[in-house]
Formats: C-alpha cells, structure tokens, sequence
C-alpha cells in the first residue's frame, strides 16, 4: 500500500536540514522541509531556491533577501513573516501571509490562488502574470505594485490600496474591490466584470477598455456613457 507519510529515512533527511538552518546554513536549494517547524528564525539571505516547504511554519521569520524562486510553499504558515525575497514562480496557494513584509517582493509567475494576504504590505511588489484568484488582500496595501495580467478573479480586495498599482489586462471578474482605493491606478484594458467597487476610490484611475459589464459602481465617480 502507498502512503503520502515521509518515510523514516525522508524523516531523518528533513531533521538534518531542519539542524543546518538552525545553524545558519545560507545554502540549501531544493531542500525537503516539509511541515517544518521554523516560526521566527532569522534566515535572511538564504538560499532556498526549489525547497519544499509544504505545511510548513515560518511564521514571523526573517526572510529579507531570501532566494525562493520555485519553491513549494502550498499550505505554508508565513503570518508576519518578513517575505522581501524572491519568489518568482512559487508556489504559495492557500498559505497564510497575513501581515506579512512583501514589499518589492519578486512574485512573478506565482500561484498565490486562494492564499490568505490580509493586512500584508505589499507596497512596489512585482506581481506580474501571478494568479491570485480567490485570495483574500483584504486591507492589503499594493500602493505601487506590478499587478500586470494577473488574475484576481474572485478575490477580496475589500479596503485595499491600489493607489498607483499597475493592474494592465488584469482580470477581476467578481472580485470584492467595495472601498478600495484605485486612485491613480491603471486599469487599461482589465476585466472587471460583475466587480464589486462600491464606494471604492477611482479619482485619476486609467480605464480605457475597461469591461465594468455587470459591475457596481454606488458611491463612485464613474461616469458611464
């Protein structure tokens, strides 16, 4: 019969892996840390590239300059972790970044779908081609952030900033923008189809070939046509 359980020797893999971080390893790529208990180490710079970190806890960690391009983060618990890394093709879907430091973080590429980002400063992040759908950016500040093609189909982006975001060609088709603010934002060509922006901040917002089919705009200063 197959298990999904690590076996003993995997076990014993991890815990050796587990050590060296402890021990300020900075060079660990592809390394197995699965459902590793790692809350508030101090692992800035590492080199984490390809890991598996699924289910793993790296809530409050110091990760500042931290290499984890591709690695796979599904599940994992980074709640006020400080995430300033690079994160190009991650996998992050369904984890908890509440709060989190992502500012001028390299989110490119990313699966983040479903992933809980409420109250996170993502301020300058690069988020370009990212699929964000059905996350939960709740309060989230993305003042300036690179949100280019990505898909934020059905997410809750209720009260956040995204003042000066760039959000070309993104898709938010029944996301929840009600009180966001949008001002200065460019929205050139997004898909806001049934897109609640109630009462949501939209003075200096670029909207050519906006499609608002369906969407609410109470409380706006849109005028349509």
């Amino acid at each position: 019969m197959s298990s999904d359980r690590p076996t003993f020797k995997q076990e014993k893999s991890i815990d050796k892996e587990i050590t060296a971080l402890r021990s300020g390893a900075k060079h660990l790529p592809g390394a197995n840390l699965e459902d590793a208990e790692l809350a508030g180490l101090a692992l800035e710079g590492v080199n984490l590239a390809g890991a598996t970190l699924v289910g793993a806890n790296l809530s409050g960690c110091k990760l500042e300059r931290a290499r984890l391009e591709g690695a796979n983060l599904l599940g994992t618990q980074l709640t006020g972790t400080d995430l300033r890394a690079n994160l190009l093709g991650a996998n992050l879907m369904q984890a908890d970044l509440t709060s989190a430091d992502l500012r001028g973080s390299n989110l490119r590429g990313a699966n983040l779908m479903g992933a809980k980002l409420s109250q996170a400063s993502c301020a300058g992040a690069f988020f370009s081609g990212a699929n964000l759908m059905s996350s939960n950016l709740q309060g989230a500040d993305l003042r300036g952030a690179d949100l280019r093609g990505v898909n934020l189909s059905g997410a809750n982006l209720h009260g956040a900033n995204l003042s000066q975001a760039d959000l070309q060609g993104a898709s938010l088709q029944q996301a929840n923008l009600e009180e966001a603010d949008l001002r200065g934002a460019n929205l050139t060509g997004a898909n806001l189809t049934g897109t609640n922006l109630l009462c949501a901040e939209l003075e200096g917002t670029h909207l050519t070939g906006v499609n608002l089919t369906g969407a609410c705009l109470i409380g706006t200063n849109i005028v349509l046509p």
